[in-house]
């Protein structure tokens, strides 16, 4: 009988030290999204973003005039086909086809390619500013005592109604205002 008090007095201490050190935990709360889009490093990669993507895209507007013109030089000849010239226009229209194909090719790889190379930059960019980040949340998270810090930009978590808000410390650490 003895053994089970004292087991069960065991249970009761450990438990209520485990709830204990619990409530001494220090738990907040950041907006990485808005952080992230407050430094100046993110609206520069964004501008670099914007100009690889303008280049990008007058490239493939130069391909689909370039397959427009094509199309409408077939359209044109099929058109002016008549049993006098029906065998030339035929061979021309082929020829034409082929290039239009070859063309259309070439637009899905470019198109291809500059998916590609936009998502290189984007990473290549926007790594380091999610370092520095994450990097200024570990030292203010560890200068202020904070066990936990919880990112409530991306709507992961649907409640909270405690901690502390560290997004202005964070940005204040970052230099940004």
């Amino acid at each position: 009988m003895k053994n089970l008090f004292r087991s069960a007095a065991l249970a009761a201490v450990m438990f209520l030290g485990t709830q204990y050190a619990s409530a001494q935990q220090k738990i907040g709360h950041i907006n990485f999204g808005e952080i992230i889009s407050s430094t100046t490093e993110f609206k520069t990669a964004q501008d670099q973003l914007k100009v690889l993507q303008d280049t990008k895209t007058k490239e493939l507007q130069g391909m689909y005039e370039e397959f427009q013109k094509k199309q409408n030089e077939a359209n044109d000849k099929l058109r002016n086909r008549s049993e006098a010239n029906k065998e030339s226009v035929d061979q021309q229209l082929h020829a034409l086809e082929t290039e239009l194909q070859t063309i259309q090719q070439r637009i899905q790889d470019v198109q291809r390619v500059a998916q590609e190379d936009l998502s290189k930059k984007e990473e290549e960019l926007f790594q380091p500013i999610q370092k520095k980040v994450i990097d200024a949340i570990t030292i203010v998270s560890k200068e202020k005592g904070y066990a936990y810090v919880l990112d409530v930009s991306n709507g992961s978590i649907p409640y909270f109604a405690g901690g502390d808000d560290l997004t202005k410390d964070i940005k204040t650490k970052l230099g940004v205002k």
